[in-house]
């Protein structure tokens, strides 16, 4: 008879898979997520060009077919009146490791809402700011 010792580890969870694995407890990777504004800059780009392609007719139809209100929709459309510069840093921002999001999408409403480019840099800088103090 031959008799073979390991260490394993199980690993429970409410969200993980059982898996027996060789050697000492297997050290979880943290997870990130996407940050919502980056979706949110994202999906405003892709409805946009749909719109302009004509998949869609306009962004009733949008609402309609996302199961969104009009007014919603057109918050997130708002998000295309910010400057190119500022809609870039937000579809590059880092991934959230835990906790609340630096950037929101209702603190980014008034800066969409200059017609000013310049303003808005000038808003965008002062409020990145602000959230990296905390």
């Amino acid at each position: 008879m031959i008799t073979v010792e390991r260490k394993v580890h199980f690993q429970v969870g409410r969200r993980t898979r059982k898996e027996l694995r060789t050697g000492s407890k297997v050290v979880a990777k943290p997870v990130t997520r996407v940050p919502r504004i980056s979706r949110l800059m994202a999906l405003a780009i892709h409805l946009d060009q749909m719109v302009r392609d004509g998949v869609v007719a306009d962004q009733a139809e949008l609402a309609k077919l996302g199961h969104v209100s009009r007014p919603r929709l057109t918050q997130i459309m708002n998000l295309l009146c910010l400057a190119p510069d500022i809609q870039e840093a937000l579809l590059f921002l880092p991934a959230v490791e835990r906790g609340r999001e630096a950037v929101t999408e209702r603190q980014l409403r008034p800066i969409a809402g200059m017609e000013d480019w310049r303003k808005q840099r000038r808003r965008w800088r002062s409020q990145t700011a602000m959230s990296q103090t905390f």
